[in-house]
C-alpha cells in the first residue's frame, strides 16, 4: 500500500510539473545579431519566470535569408506564434490575412494607452493593428558643433536653404566639407527625402498612379543633391560612400552634417564627446515640411496560433515601457512609449532631433513603397547607378528623374493590376 501511495504521489507530482509547461510558444526573430539575441533572451527569460506554464522557443533566422526561410516555414505549416515583423513584410502578411488583430488586446493592455500615435499608425494596416513596433529607424541630421562654430555658423540649419549655406561655409575650411553624402550603396533615402522636401509631399504617386519623382519640385531636390556634390560641399570620394564611410566621415571631423538613423549614434558616441555634436530634425523645404524616411520592425502574432492570448502576453512583455527602453538603448532605435524622451538616457541633444520629428506636425515620416515588386532592384541598382552618373556630371537631374518616374509608374501599374 505504501509503495502504491508513493507511486501515485510521484505521478501526481510529475503531472503537476508537466502542467507548468503546458504551453510552448515559438518566437522567430529575423534581424539577428548576438547582442540583439542576448537582449531578447533576457526579456523572454523574465517572461517565462513570470509565466511558469509557458516555455518560449526562440528561432533566429539570419537576415540575408530570413524572408525566404520564414515563408518556407509558414507554407509548410511550421507557423510561429510570434514573429519579428519588418516594415517591408507587414503589408504582405497582414494583407493576406495571416496576422491576428492586436487592437482588442492592446485596448485591454495596461500599457496600451502609452503607445505613441505614430507607433499605432505604423503598426496598422487598413484600420487594424497587426504589429506593435519596437522602435523606429528615423532619419535626422547630426551636426558637428565645432565645425559650425569654426565656419561662423551660430545656429544649426532649419531649412534646406540654410543647410546648403552652412555646408558651403564649412567647406571653405581647409580639408573640411559640409555634408557626408551617401552616394554609394544604401543612398536611396537621401535622394527620396530631399526630393520630397523640395516638392512639398512624400506621396510617391498621384491618384492616377503616376510617379511624382519627376515633378518640378522633386527634380529640384535631386538637383540639390547634385549641387552639394559638384560644388564641393561633400567629399569627392562620397560618390561611392556607404554607411560605414559616411559615419566615419562624420566622427572623424571630415564633414559637418550627416543624416542617419539612431543606430549610427552608437559608433559616433564612442568616438566623439557628447558636447561636440547634436542631432536636429531634417531641414524643411519651401513648403515648410520635411519627410524623414522611417524604418521599423516589431512584434506580430500569427492568426494560426493556438495560444493567441499567451502569444500576446509575450508581445506585451517585449513591448512594455521598461523592456522597450532597454531594447532601444541596446539596438539603436527610438522607443515607442509616450514620455520616453524624459528618460535621462534619451533626454539629450543627441536624441532631441528624433523626438522633435516624431512630435512635430511639420515632419511627416516617409515609408518606402516596399509593396512594389521591383522596389528592391530600383533602390539597390537602378537609382544607385543613375544617381552616381548624375553626381559625376554625366546625366542631368531631369534625365534621371524621368527614368525613375517611368520605371516606378510601370511598377505601380503592375501592382495595381495584381490587387
Amino acid at each position: 500500500m505504501n509503495n502504491l501511495f508513493a507511486g501515485l504521489t510521484a505521478a501526481a507530482v510529475l503531472m503537476g510539473t508537466a502542467s507548468y509547461a503546458e504551453t510552448t510558444l515559438k518566437l522567430v526573430e529575423v534581424i539577428t545579431s548576438p547582442e540583439r539575441t542576448e537582449v531578447l533572451r533576457g526579456v523572454v527569460d523574465e517572461f517565462e519566470a513570470n509565466n511558469p506554464d509557458v516555455t518560449v522557443e526562440i528561432v533566429s533566422l539570419p537576415w540575408g535569408s530570413a524572408f525566404e526561410k520564414l515563408a518556407t516555414m509558414v507554407a509548410g505549416g511550421d507557423i510561429p506564434d510570434v514573429v519579428e515583423m519588418p516594415d517591408s513584410w507587414q503589408a504582405l502578411y497582414a494583407g493576406s490575412g495571416q496576422l491576428a488583430s492586436l487592437k482588442d488586446h492592446v485596448a485591454g493592455w495596461e500599457h496600451g494607452a502609452t503607445l505613441t500615435d505614430k507607433t499605432v499608425a505604423m503598426g496598422s494596416q487598413s484600420g487594424d493593428l497587426y504589429m506593435i513596433p519596437y522602435g523606429f529607424y528615423l532619419r535626422a541630421m547630426f551636426y558637428n558643433k565645432k565645425l559650425l562654430a569654426e565656419a561662423g555658423i551660430d545656429t544649426p540649419p532649419n531649412t534646406m536653404e540654410e543647410f546648403m549655406a552652412a555646408s558651403a561655409a564649412v567647406s571653405k575650411l581647409d580639408g573640411k566639407h559640409g555634408y557626408c553624402l551617401r552616394g554609394g550603396p544604401g543612398g536611396t533615402n537621401g535622394w527620396i527625402m530631399f526630393a520630397a522636401a523640395m516638392n512639398g509631399t512624400n506621396e510617391f504617386f498621384t491618384e492616377d498612379g503616376v510617379s511624382r519623382i519627376n515633378e518640378p519640385g522633386s527634380v529640384d531636390g535631386i538637383q540639390f543633391m547634385i549641387d552639394m556634390y559638384q560644388n564641393g560641399y561633400a567629399p569627392k570620394d562620397s560618390v561611392s560612400w556607404g554607411f560605414n564611410e559616411i559615419v566615419a566621415g562624420f566622427y572623424s571631423g571630415t564633414c559637418a552634417f550627416l543624416d542617419q538613423d539612431p543606430d549610427a549614434l552608437i559608433a559616433i558616441a564612442e568616438r566623439m564627446p557628447a558636447e561636440d555634436f547634436a542631432v536636429i530634425p531634417m531641414p524643411v523645404g519651401p513648403a515648410g515640411m520635411a519627410f524623414p524616411t522611417i524604418g521599423y520592425a516589431g512584434w506580430s502574432v500569427f492568426k494560426a496560433t493556438e495560444h493567441e492570448d499567451k502569444a500576446f502576453d509575450l508581445v506585451a512583455a517585449l513591448s512594455s515601457p521598461e523592456a522597450n527602453a532597454t531594447w532601444a538603448k541596446r539596438v539603436g532605435v527610438i522607443p515607442i512609449h509616450k514620455g520616453a524622451d524624459q528618460d535621462p538616457y534619451f533626454k539629450t541633444e543627441q536624441f532631441k532631433g528624433w523626438f522633435e520629428e516624431l512630435n512635430g506636425k511639420e515632419y511627416v515620416p516617409t515609408i518606402m513603397p516596399f509593396y512594389l515588386e521591383q522596389w528592391g532592384y530600383f533602390a539597390s541598382t537602378m537609382l544607385l547607378e543613375t544617381s552616381q552618373e548624375a553626381l559625376l556630371g554625366q546625366r542631368s537631374a531631369q534625365e534621371i528623374a524621368d527614368e525613375w518616374a517611368g520605371f516606378l509608374t510601370e511598377e505601380h501599374a503592375k501592382w495595381k493590376a495584381s490587387q
